[in-house]
């Protein structure tokens, strides 16, 4: 895939942008849409395909789908695992370094923020990476999952790979045939594993939501980049901002369940507009060949 896939704001937008932005701290909410450049599909994007994302309660109370999800995962997950991140992850990072952005809270669980260098990121939904026991709350990682998974499926995530695949972005990879998967338990007390990821149906953990809100306070403007924001867990700090008099700026394909909450919403590629935008408030320093020539 491209890692620009599409055109930046017109220019009058980016004045706009500038306008609202220039001098003020921002906070970020980051959804599927800035990912989409690095390969991960979009849940609700105009041309996304529509997706029925595991809920909590078919996760833990059915072990066909449990089973199903695990089978999945366990090819998808290799793919995020191995995404990089885009012109976008990257400029929010040099905003960040820059002092205009004061800390982003994503949607996202494919830690490409962090893989591009985002100091203050509050993993809202989770991460990929992460396994927790349901029972003891054990952490392990997803790596040390996959090697336990692997002994107990041997050649199945090989096989699944060789015949071209689709990957959600919850790394809920797209296969029919799970009934052979064999699932492990926590190898400390014996309980149902889950992937440390929040799902549809289940709740955010309230320290996180609580930084979150604190994060929007101490900034002077909210910028949404890439979330239609359908579900609340992303919505209520569009609310909580304009509320509160914080101006809302939208960066995102199609409209969202916000726009009337946003001074300025913007219907462009992310990578691009925030390139452009890093451009403006976070020029990079001159290398020291072009410093010389400026010199002499």
């Amino acid at each position: 895939m491209s890692d620009v896939s599409a055109a930046a704001a017109p220019r009058s937008q980016l004045h706009q942008l500038l306008d609202l932005l220039s001098g003020r701290r921002v906070a970020v909410l980051t959804g599927a849409g800035i990912s989409t450049d690095s390969g991960i599909p979009d849940y609700r994007g105009p041309d996304t395909p529509p997706r029925n994302p595991m809920t909590y309660q078919q996760f833990v109370g059915d072990p066909v789908f449990r089973q199903r999800y695990w089978a999945r995962n366990h090819v998808g997950w290799r793919y995020m695992d191995a995404a990089r991140p885009n012109p976008g992850h990257r400029a929010l990072a040099r905003l960040e370094r820059a002092g205009v952005v004061t800390g982003l809270i994503t949607q996202n669980v494919d830690l490409l923020h962090t893989k591009a260098g985002q100091r203050s990121v509050i993993d809202l939904h989770g991460v990929y990476a992460r396994v927790r026991c349901l029972a003891c709350e054990a952490l392990i990682s997803r790596m040390t999952l996959a090697d336990r998974l692997e002994a107990a499926n041997p050649g199945f995530a090989e096989a699944a790979r060789i015949t071209g695949l689709e990957v959600a972005p919850d790394a809920d990879a797209v296969l029919t045939d799970t009934e052979s998967f064999r699932m492990v338990d926590c190898g400390r007390c014996g309980g149902m594993l889950k992937p440390d990821i929040v799902y549809f149906g289940e709740t955010v953990p309230k320290d996180r939501v609580a930084d979150s809100y604190a994060l929007v306070d101490a900034a002077d403007a909210l910028l949404v980049v890439g979330s239609s924001l359908t579900v609340m867990s992303g919505l209520r700090f569009a609310r909580h901002a304009a509320k509160t008099g914080r101006p809302v700026v939208i960066l995102n394909h199609g409209r969202t369940r916000g726009d009337e909450l946003a001074a300025l919403t913007i219907d462009a590629g992310c990578s691009p507009t925030l390139t452009a935008l890093a451009d403006a408030l976070a020029p990079s320093p001159p290398s020291p060949d072009s410093a010389q020539l400026v010199r002499v």
